[in-house]
């Protein structure tokens, strides 16, 4: 076994379980983990509602992957400017691509332009405090539609329906807790193309909804419908049987008058945002069961006077310099995680892992298996791959200070996380987020 050292480009969960995998399998392995951020963990810190910490645990088990000997984290490093795949093959043996999935998915129907319409990756980046996107976000709508019916869609419509001051027990930076006290919502409606059976909420995040008390969650009953095919999904599956149950109980209570409501519209597609200069409204399409969990449109439509529009309905990987890229479906293409030109032939020593790999589906546990196939090919590869050229561990750091990078390491996000924490004992929380690049950055080096 020869020693070998891997780059990461991506310090998510998928990028950490891959350097978990590899370096417990092939002990003479050294990983260098990158990210174009400063602060690791990806999605988890930048992705999960402010108001889940139980879904940041996760977050314990990878600082004990990242604190290890033999992975080193260097923040704050754009891959395809201030670094390029054949400058990484000169320092490592291989590269494992996990930049996951950051952009949203296009949904193509008139009006979605509109000022008003949004995003929904723009927006959870902007109530979790990520250092690229705008500190303001408009709220100034009393009537909202998210379209989609995922665990984005849920936290968007949570998020807009609680009121600020029942986010000051999280995370929650300071510019957003301003900006959600400001929020002028009242009526969040939730449209599904599709019919309470193929709802893909969590069955405990779908149950969450209804714990603020200043949120009623109105399950309208046109829409429910439950075909045969339904009903098998329902007796086979768990999850499905779970938010099924949940949907019917909130359907059979009566709202208490809470000053926020969550509507949740079932069988209605989406056709057309309405609107001059700025959303007026959204026309959706009654859709009907087709007896394969699909449905088709009915030629029934219905006009909602909303102000404002979030698409939630999937995000989407964006092209990596000097990569294939299967444009399509919105992955590099792969063998097994080998990354395959568009001839292909194999692209020698570069691997993909997460979404960037298999598309933005699945919950974080399933990117463990994926990464451990990646790791296998990669492992199974070694015999056949040219070492790199330049061994010095520490010759990355010159190139990237030669470069005009300004790269970040562990030990100044371990400084980061303290003020972080800090920040928040100061308010009885557990910690409040620094927001823009350069602070973190400062906070970082003392």
């Amino acid at each position: 076994m020869r020693d070998i050292r891997v780059a990461v480009i991506g310090a998510g969960p998928a990028g950490i379980y891959a350097s978990d995998i590899l370096t417990s399998e092939y002990p003479q392995a050294r990983v260098d983990v990158f990210d174009r951020l400063p602060a690791p963990y990806g999605l988890v810190r930048y992705g999960v509602a402010p108001d889940h910490p139980r879904i940041k645990e996760i977050i314990k088990a990878l600082r004990r992957v990242l604190s290890r000997d033999e992975i080193r984290f260097i923040g704050n490093v754009h891959y395809g400017t201030d670094v390029k795949l054949s400058d990484l093959r000169r320092y490592y043996d291989a590269v494992i691509f996990a930049t996951g999935a950051r952009a949203d998915r296009p949904l193509n129907i008139p009006g979605i332009d509109l000022p008003g319409s949004y995003g929904a990756a723009d927006f959870v980046s902007w109530y979790d405090g990520h250092p690229d996107v705008p500190r303001n976000w408009p709220l100034e709508a009393r009537d909202v539609a998210v379209l989609g019916a995922g665990n984005v869609a849920l936290d968007i419509a949570r998020m807009l329906a609680k009121p600020a001051d029942e986010q000051l027990s999280t995370e929650i930076a300071g510019n957003v807790y301003h900006g959600l006290s400001l929020n002028q919502a009242t009526d969040v409606h939730v449209f599904a193309r599709r019919g309470p059976a193929q709802i893909k909420f969590s069955p405990m995040e779908f149950r969450e909804l209804s714990h603020s008390p200043s949120i009623d969650v109105i399950v309208h009953p046109e829409g429910f419908e439950i075909d045969e095919s339904s009903q098998r999904a329902i007796n086979s599956t768990k999850s499905v049987k779970l938010v099924v149950d949940t949907m019917m109980r909130y359907m059979d209570r009566e709202p208490a008058g809470a000053a926020h409501r969550i509507h949740i519209h079932l069988c209605q597609s989406p056709v057309a945002v309405l609107g001059a200069d700025r959303v007026e409204g959204l026309r959706t399409e009654r859709t009907e069961l087709i007896g394969n969990g699909n449905v088709r449109g009915t030629g029934e439509f219905t006009d909602w006077p909303v102000q404002a529009v979030y698409r939630a309905v999937g995000y989407l990987s964006s092209h990596l310099a000097d990569l294939p890229f299967d444009h399509h479906s919105g992955v590099v293409p792969h063998d097994a995680g080998r990354v395959l030109d568009m001839d292909g032939a194999l692209v020698e020593g570069s691997y993909v892992t997460g979404w960037i790999k298999r598309g933005p589906v699945g919950l974080i546990g399933h990117t463990k298996s994926d990464a451990a196939e990646t790791v296998t090919s990669l492992l199974a590869d070694l015999p056949g791959i040219r070492p790199p050229e330049v061994v010095d561990p520490d010759a990355i750091l010159e190139h990237l200070s030669g470069s005009g990078a300004d790269y970040t390491t562990w030990e100044e996000w371990e400084r980061l996380d303290a003020h972080e924490i800090a920040l928040g004992a100061q308010q009885g929380r557990e910690r409040i987020k620094v927001v823009s690049r350069e602070d973190m950055i400062s906070a970082g080096r003392g």
